[in-house]
């Protein structure tokens, strides 16, 4: 599997790259994207369908995906994951922006963000002036229908309608929520807790079906709150290290494991607070995306005057876009569906380096965070797809 490169220098920036503006790691879509695994996991099982990343047949696939666990992390601490980094098969792009439930919509679905549309964390709900975040699944108003914000069919859909029943093994807190209705619609829930609860009902399922999704979301906890590369995330991470192992020792004959991640991270050092900037809300109607992916949604003819100050407040610490620039890029994809235009900001705003955009009054938690992610760099977006089969 060839490691997916960046392409381009964003619109607005110069075009030769340099310590001051670096290109954008636009992924890999179509080719070494997460966006290509479902199907290929589908065509490894027998189904019909393309195999973009030519994944050898198994009559029994399970999945790993353990949240935050980036391709750049990994390689930097082999020895706190020694059973992960000797499996390594290759390196994938997450998607834009990296965030979980994007990805969790394009591992869901086998499509980039602009065909699923769940482009960011907190997404403008077009035509209603309200933000919906699709992570807690909450917004002002009337709530949303997950099958009406995400309306394509998931694999597991489509692996139900040919006669395999898909498996997912996560915490009960996760079952019935929005986000799991609108990413995992087809799969039978199985509600586990502990690493070894978990590890064990991916055993049983196994059993029974013949493909099984886990997750595992502490390493990404713990990373935004101490940072990535801490004591207490190194712990995290031989966690996942041991469940992966444990989960290859209870492979039946022949299947095989896969472990792979939603996004990458970053620990921060260079927060800009747009809610202590005035000049940075000049204009904006709402903010949304999250601190590494701003979509920022601007008055009626205030696009221009906002993409110009922040471009200018910017400088040097983020690409600073407009909608239309973003999509023509690439970013979400080879398009954006024309429904889900109204989702993406007027104005897209993407920190590189260690900077992050915050806004302490809005959102106090995220905003008092280290570790975070959603940009288009290479710590961000690639993550490891590890094989291991029996």
């Amino acid at each position: 599997m060839i490691d997916p490169q960046p392409s381009g220098a964003p619109p607005g920036e110069p075009s030769v790259a340099s310590p001051a503006v670096p290109v954008p790691y636009v992924p890999a879509y179509g080719t070494a994207s997460l966006a290509d695994l479902p199907g290929s996991l589908l065509a490894s099982l027998g189904l019909p369908v393309g195999n973009t990343l030519a994944l050898e047949p198994a009559p029994r696939v399970c999945l790993f995906l353990v949240d935050g666990l980036g391709a750049e992390l990994l390689a930097a601490h082999p020895d706190a994951a020694p059973f992960l980094s000797a499996h390594l098969r290759g390196t994938l792009t997450a998607g834009f922006p990296s965030s979980t439930p994007t990805s969790l919509a394009t591992l869901g679905t086998g499509a980039p963000p602009g065909e699923h549309g769940m482009v960011g964390i907190q997404m403008a709900v077009p035509g209603e002036g309200r933000l919906f975040n699709c992570l807690r699944w909450t917004a002002p108003g009337l709530s949303i229908d997950p099958d009406v914000w995400q309306p394509a069919p998931t694999v597991y859909e489509r692996m139900a309608a040919a006669g395999v029943e898909p498996v997912y093994v996560a915490p009960a807190s996760f079952d019935g929520t929005g986000l799991t209705r609108a990413v995992y619609r087809g799969m039978r829930y199985r509600a586990a807790e502990s690493p070894g609860e978990r590890v064990e009902a991916v055993r049983q399922a196994l059993r029974e079906t013949t493909f099984v999704t886990v997750y595992y979301g502490e390493v990404d906890r713990v990373g935004h709150f101490s940072g990535w590369g801490g004591g207490e995330w190194l712990e995290q991470l031989a966690v996942a290290d041991r469940m992966a192992e444990r989960i290859a020792e209870a492979l039946p004959p022949g299947a095989v494991l896969y472990v792979t991640a939603d996004h990458g991270m970053i620990n921060a050092a260079d927060k800009v607070d747009v809610d202590r900037r005035a000049d940075l809300r000049e204009g904006v109607l709402m903010l949304g995306g999250e601190a590494r992916a701003r979509h920022v949604y601007t008055s009626p003819g205030a696009a221009s005057a906002v993409l110009e100050t922040w471009r200018e407040a910017l400088r040097g610490r983020a690409w600073v876009v407009t909608r239309e620039e973003a999509v023509s890029a690439g970013w979400f994809g080879r398009r954006v569906r024309h429904e889900w235009l109204g989702r993406v900001g007027d104005v897209v705003a993407v920190p590189y380096g260690d900077c992050v955009i915050v806004a302490s009054a809005r959102e106090p938690v995220e905003s008092s965070m280290i570790g975070y992610h959603g940009s288009l760099t290479p710590a961000e977006q690639n993550v490891p797809l590890v094989e291991i089969r029996r």
